[in-house]
């Protein structure tokens, strides 16, 4: 199982140039959200990385100033936001978005006209609508394979293949795929960008398994409160990061400097909280898993997960999110979701408050309903995102709700 990741050489600098301090191969993954990038202000001496709320920057002469000119183009919130995130990935670029299918969307800039994807069968339904119902207006194709598979990931590539678009674990059926494995896929000229939404930095790291780009909806879990819409693109590689920073400046899909300074602090305590969303959930799992009236149940914090020992390897926990069926098909899956109190019935995930949704309509609703029912996303199905409540809480929450539902239930 992977450990904190050590640091990646990179330079920290701040707004005033000065080199940071804090960085150090010693230094660990907690330390290192709290400090990179976060150096007091030269200005003042704020010991937090202040709001810049300007739209430009007063220069010193024509084409000379310290470093910005323009907030689309930079801000020094969002440099600090970028190099905080790119450390904890262990790499050393960047490029923060104004949310994660605007970072999404970034990486497909890397595609030209007549290039290939082959993705994740199980994906999440916007970046299924981007892949589906975007790209191919610009000459762009996909083609979806069980990534589980390495055969079938071989026969999808074609001489025209540039991108691999893995999500794992997968939404919302935590699927594991193996991102070494894939990665051992690529040829020169084709690129391994994973979406590492469901895990977090701490919990995975897919640029030290050999991915070129990893990226985030920070939404979820790397903001962790539910009250900031963002995304970021990081790579350890120069040439796709100029590409990337320049989709940026280009479309302009940029963070406020407001939405970068709270996501920014809610990386900070990243550690803490993904401690006790695994620890919950995989409390909530087992007490699940026990229970008669649970059909099936996916996380791969269980040993009867089928990539359960791919898991252990390639994650440093099983994260906070899981899926399942109850007896009583979908009518008690619905009377569920609305019958809790705790877990609040949202389409998000990765905040400190617990969440249920029901995938096939509030997550994976622009999927065709034949693709949804083939892939086991149908109305029967509950997605919940274990909050860092008392776990006591929650169980009683859900037992409450699944035993308000049992007139549903098959007999």
């Amino acid at each position: 199982m992977p450990t904190e990741p050590s640091v990646h050489s990179q330079s920290t600098s701040r707004p005033n140039g000065r080199e940071s301090d804090v960085a150090s191969p010693s230094r660990g993954f907690a330390t290192r959200a709290i400090r990179i990038g976060q150096d007091p202000d030269s200005a003042t001496g704020s010991t937090i990385v202040p709001i810049y709320q300007t739209a430009t920057y007063t220069q010193q002469a024509v084409g000379v100033h310290k470093g910005f000119d323009y907030s689309r183009s930079g801000n020094p919130t969002r440099l600090a936001l970028e190099r905080q995130l790119a450390d904890l990935e262990s790499a050393r670029y960047g490029v923060s978005f104004g949310s994660g299918m605007a970072a999404a969307h970034a990486i497909t800039g890397l595609l030209s006209q007549g290039d290939h994807v082959v993705a994740t069968r199980e994906i999440y339904g916007g970046v299924h609508r981007l892949l589906t119902m975007i790209l191919p207006r610009y000459g762009v194709t996909t083609t979806f394979v069980d990534m589980t598979d390495l055969d079938a990931v071989r026969a999808a590539i074609t001489p025209a293949t540039k991108l691999f678009w893995v999500e794992t674990p997968t939404n919302p059926l935590l699927t594991i795929i193996d991102i070494a494995a894939i990665a051992g896929l690529r040829k020169p000229g084709q690129i391994v960008a994973v979406d590492n939404t469901f895990c977090s930095p701490f919990l995975q790291r897919p640029i030290e398994l050999g991915a070129d780009i990893t990226w985030h909806s920070t939404t979820k879990y790397i903001n962790g409160h539910s009250d900031v819409v963002g995304g970021v693109v990081i790579t350890d590689d120069a040439e796709i990061h100029q590409q990337i920073a320049f989709h940026q400046n280009a479309i302009g899909a940029i963070p406020g400097p407001q939405d970068a300074y709270l996501t920014l602090r809610g990386a900070k305590t990243l550690a803490l909280r993904m401690r006790e969303h695994v620890a919950n959930a995989q409390v909530v799992a087992a007490w699940l898993d026990a229970r008669d009236d649970v059909a099936d149940l996916y996380y791969p914090g269980l040993p009867a997960h089928p990539q359960y020992e791919l898991a252990q390897r390639q994650m440093a926990g099983p994260g906070g999110v899981m899926s399942f069926r109850v007896r009583g098909g979908a009518d008690r899956a619905l009377a569920i979701a609305r019958s809790t109190k705790l877990f609040n019935l949202a389409a998000s995930l990765g905040g400190v408050e617990s969440l249920i949704c029901s995938p096939t309509v509030m997550t994976h609703g622009s999927i065709p309903v034949e693709e949804k029912i083939a892939l086991g996303v149908t109305d029967d199905l509950l997605r919940i995102s274990v909050g860092i409540e008392d776990v006591a809480d929650l169980i009683a929450d859900l037992e409450q709700a699944l035993t308000r539902s049992q007139v549903f239930a098959v007999a």
